[in-house]
């Protein structure tokens, strides 16, 4: 953590319903490491347009957007980069002297972790959400080449939109699709919610695939990760995805890229 503040310390910040320690303990850490003059804090803001005004006039670096302020926050920054264009939703904010700049950097993580896991292309896949992540998640199937897929959200408006906008088929349940992959875009299994114990799918549609994932981080292991794990199946964590998303967010607040080891060290320091 930063021992010395001042003037010139410069402040990021993350919006969330759900505020956790991840982000903050991952930044702080990495700013401590390499020197740099910056304070990160978690926030949460029932006032989301007031939030983002702040951003603006308090000079706030940077802004780390989760659910479910994802979308809500477009209409409230200056300038969209591709990352959040081309899927309409946003997790990163950067103030540039109060021109404030929106990117998606869980499309990036996303990507980056269906080729790290070697996922095979023709697999097929369901994935339960519809909001801002859902999106991110689904657009970074369809551009990696996932044809087959079904969206499975209970909101009709949201579900039906975003499977249209990719190519893909809509259900409000999953009934008797059995993909070969799964995954979980939705509080299902979120440390504090009231779904925390629960399965994000059906026990025979989990039996029939060969990939969980799970993007709730808080737990690291939610219940979805613990029962791929005890059946032998390829799963991708939402720990994963916060991890490599904050990276993305580093790089773009501060300018530099820390190292394999100091990115691990983090990590490893964050869920403590």
């Amino acid at each position: 953590m930063l021992m010395n503040p001042n003037r010139d310390t410069q402040l990021c910040m993350s919006l969330s319903a759900r505020p956790g320690n991840f982000g903050l303990r991952f930044h702080n850490h990495l700013y401590e490491q390499l020197g740099l003059n910056f304070y990160y804090k978690a926030f949460s803001s029932r006032d989301l347009p007031g939030a983002v005004s702040g951003i603006r006039a308090l000079g706030i670096r940077g802004c780390g957007v989760s659910m479910p302020f994802k979308e809500a926050c477009i209409e409230l920054v200056d300038e969209l980069d591709d990352s959040a264009r081309a899927i309409a939703s946003i997790n990163t904010i950067v103030n540039t002297d109060g021109h404030l700049k929106a990117y998606n950097t869980d499309y990036i993580a996303v990507e980056q972790l269906l080729k790290k896991h070697a996922v095979p292309q023709d697999s097929t896949f369901a994935l339960r959400g519809s909001g801002g992540m859902a999106k991110a998640v689904a657009s970074a199937l369809r551009d990696g080449g996932y044809a087959n897929g079904l969206i499975v959200a209970r909101n009709e408006a949201t579900g039906r939109a975003l499977a249209q906008s990719l190519g893909y088929e809509w259900q409000a349940e999953m009934g008797a699709a059995r993909p070969q992959m799964l995954i979980n875009v939705t509080p299902i299994g979120m440390t504090g919610g009231a779904e925390a114990d629960e399965l994000a799918f059906e026990d025979e549609a989990i039996e029939a695939a060969d990939t969980l994932f799970d993007v709730v981080a808080i737990p690291a292991e939610t219940p979805l990760i613990v029962r791929g794990r005890a059946t032998g199946k390829r799963v991708i964590t939402g720990l994963e995805v916060i991890a490599i998303q904050a990276l993305e967010q580093f790089v773009l607040y501060t300018g530099v890229r820390p190292t394999a080891e100091q990115f691990q060290a983090a990590v490893a320091f964050a869920r403590q």
